[in-house]
This record gives C-alpha cells, sequence and structure tokens, in this order.
C-alpha cells in the first residue's frame, strides 16, 4: 500500500463523545465505522467517551483501537468528568473530532483546543435540528453558556451531514462557523443476486432506539389502523431497538395490541442485525428528526427499500427510487404501508436495485473515506 493509500499514516485522531456504546443510538455505529476509517487510511483513532452501563460491554466494538472511559460527577444529563481534559491532552493527538454537543465532552474538547493550538473538528449528528434545541430549553440554555458558545468558537471546522445541517449550525454557531457537508458511509453493498432476482417475505422492520423523535409509536399506530389489509397481503412488522424503560414499555404495550403481526425484539446487534435487514422487504423509518440515518444507509447496502420521512434527510433516496416517503402522521405512514405492502415484484426489485447503487455509489465508504483523509491533512497542515 502506497502513502497515498495511508495518508493518515502517523497521525493519532481523537474521537470524543458522551457515550462510546449504544446509548449513543445512530452515532454509536457511525463512530465506530469512522474509526476503522481512519485505521484503513492509516492513521490511529483514540476514542473518548464517559463512563455508563454499557460502555465496558460494547467497547469490543472498537477493538483494537485504543478506548478510554472517564467516571462522571454528578447528573448523568450533564456528564461533567473532571478527568477527561486532561486525558484529552495527555493523549498527544494531531486532532480532535467531536461526536455530539449538548454535554459536557464539549468543554473538555475546547479545553483541549486551547491547550494544544491544534485542529478541533465539532460534528453536532444532528443535534442542532429545530426539533431538538425546541426540547429542553432550559437545560439547553445552559449548556450554551456554560460550554456550548465556547467550544464552538474553538472549533476549526464543524462536520455537516447535510445541507440542511449547515444551515442549523450556521444558525445555532453564527454565520462565521465554517461547515463541511460530508454524508455517513454506507457498508459495503451487497452483491446483486446472480439470476437478477429475489424474493423476501412481506416484511417490514424499524431498527433502532425506541425514542419519540423516531416516531416509532406512530407507526405502531399507522399498523393498527390498517392491519386489515395489511394482514391480506400477509404483512408483519418486526421492531428491534433499545430505549428507556418507560419508551420501551409503551412500544410493548402496544405491541401487544396487534402481536399477531408485529413483534418487538429488543435490542438485535452483529450477524443477527445484518439478518434482519436481509430479510426485510422493506425498512421504516417514519422519523421526525434526523441528521443522516446510518440505519437507512444499512437498508440500502442490504438492497432493502425504505419509508421515511423528509425528516431523514436523505432526498438521494426518492430521487433515485429507493425510497418512498411515508410522512410522519398515522394516515400518512398507513397509506405508505398499504401501498408498499401491495407492491409488484418487478417494482419491488427496481427499488432494491436503485438502493444498492446509492450504497455502492455516492454513499460508498471509499468516497467518504477519501473525502474525510482530505479534510484531516488539510486541517493539522494548515495548523502546522
Amino acid at each position: 500500500m502506497t502513502a497515498d493509500d495511508r495518508p493518515l499514516s502517523g497521525l493519532r485522531i481523537g474521537q470524543l463523545t458522551a457515550w462510546a456504546s449504544r446509548a449513543n443510538g445512530g452515532v454509536f455505529g457511525v463512530m465506530v465505522a469512522h474509526a476503522r476509517t481512519i485505521a484503513e487510511l492509516g492513521g490511529e483513532p483514540v476514542i473518548f467517551a464517559l463512563e455508563e452501563p454499557h460502555a465496558k460491554a460494547d467497547q469490543g466494538q472498537f477493538a483494537p483501537f485504543e478506548v478510554h472511559h472517564y467516571p462522571v460527577v454528578g447528573p448523568a444529563k450533564i456528564g461533567y468528568a473532571p478527568t477527561m481534559a486532561a486525558g484529552l491532552v495527555a493523549a498527544n493527538l494531531d486532532l480532535l473530532h467531536i461526536h455530539g454537543v449538548w454535554m459536557y465532552p464539549s468543554r473538555a474538547g475546547m479545553l483541549w483546543a486551547r491547550r494544544t493550538g491544534r485542529p478541533y473538528v465539532i460534528s453536532p449528528h444532528g443535534m442542532l435540528d429545530p426539533w431538538i434545541t425546541g426540547r429542553g430549553k432550559a437545560q439547553k440554555m445552559i449548556a450554551r453558556l456554560g460550554y456550548e458558545h465556547a467550544s464552538w468558537r474553538a472549533a476549526r471546522l464543524f462536520h455537516a451531514l447535510t445541507q440542511r445541517e449547515a444551515l442549523d449550525i450556521s444558525t445555532e454557531a453564527g454565520p462565521r462557523a465554517v461547515s463541511e457537508v460530508i454524508p455517513n458511509a454506507s457498508p459495503a453493498a451487497d452483491p446483486l443476486p446472480v439470476d437478477g432476482a429475489e424474493t423476501r417475505p412481506n416484511e417490514f422492520l424499524y431498527l433502532g432506539r425506541i425514542h419519540p423523535k423516531k416516531n416509532v409509536h406512530l407507526l405502531v399506530e399507522a399498523w393498527k389502523a390498517r392491519q386489515g389489509a395489511l394482514r391480506a397481503a400477509e404483512a408483519r412488522l418486526t421492531i428491534a431497538g433499545w430505549g428507556s424503560d418507560e419508551d420501551v414499555a409503551a412500544l410493548k404495550a402496544q405491541v401487544a395490541e396487534v402481536s399477531d403481526s408485529v413483534a418487538f425484539l429488543g435490542p438485535i446487534f452483529g450477524a443477527e442485525k445484518e439478518a434482519l435487514f436481509r430479510r426485510a422487504r422493506f425498512f421504516a423509518l417514519p422519523s421526525l428528526s434526523e441528521g443522516l440515518p446510518m440505519v437507512v444507509l444499512e437498508a440500502w447496502a442490504a438492497r432493502t427499500p425504505v419509508l421515511m420521512s423528509t425528516e431523514c434527510n436523505l432526498p438521494e433516496g426518492f430521487a433515485a427510487g429507493a425510497a418512498m416517503d411515508c410522512g410522519v402522521t398515522v394516515q400518512s405512514i398507513g397509506a405508505a404501508l398499504v401501498k408498499a405492502a401491495r407492491m409488484r415484484q418487478d417494482d419491488w426489485s427496481r427499488m432494491s436495485v436503485a438502493a444498492r447503487g446509492l450504497s455502492a455509489g455516492e454513499f460508498s465508504s471509499d468516497r467518504i473515506a477519501r473525502r474525510w483523509a482530505d479534510t484531516y491533512v488539510g486541517l493539522i497542515k494548515a495548523g502546522a
């Protein structure tokens, strides 16, 4: 492998976040993939996060990379870790990249940037979306005044997943905030069927965090409202995911009302997760707020078409014919479910091929990796 193939050779790239575990939802999966991208480019990823109940169990996802967890003092929602900033400085990083905002790691990242003078990058991951900033306003105002404004001023670059997020960054951090738009990278795309044909059971899948913003409760309500037509099409809905005890209990109560055609599996990871994507005929995400959801890219990599809302910020899916707009209401979600359940095989096959095309094309890991290499190297050279 040439130096051009390993542009990050010899560089230690810090990846900072609140939780390096399933507690961080889709950001966790993005970080695992991003750490592997850094390593493939010759760099040394170093992970920094707060201690929390799943941290040790999920640390293996980052193997064999260096991972540091720091104990939290006080409220978990703030995540004050008094030893984190010193740990960052001691790690001798060439660049620090924080994933997520609104918690104490933002202050630790800012302190590292001030003390080292080295490049500091912020990826909000959709956390500056108006739906997010409109919730918990008092806590977010405290965070802004306490550390976020200082963290945003210290950043050399903001990373936006979409042009829409770049606008959200400008609104929150000010017009002087410099943003680079780089989408999440897709997993490797599955090959097309050898004979060009594939049939799957009429199964719909939701996989991810069980949280109000994901709108899973309305997905189940819509399924219940249209269950006659869906049952006639022999359709089933499988839900896999994790969340707070309260949110999971509410979902289980909903599922119990339509248990003959809806199943809740709880948290699913690894090979079992990949098998769910490959078995599903459609993936559903009627979300109220997203950055750029990895689960949609994972579905497309498995050649699985998607029902999603425009809030998923992936208009490429609609344009390519790899996705249908399901909206965010019971009526719109129900109509999309029935339309998809009744879809002819040749129409579904076209959607499946289009899904794979996006995964192997503009969202391919090679293309996104090269953009990150150019961005990191450019920032480091500019600060030398």
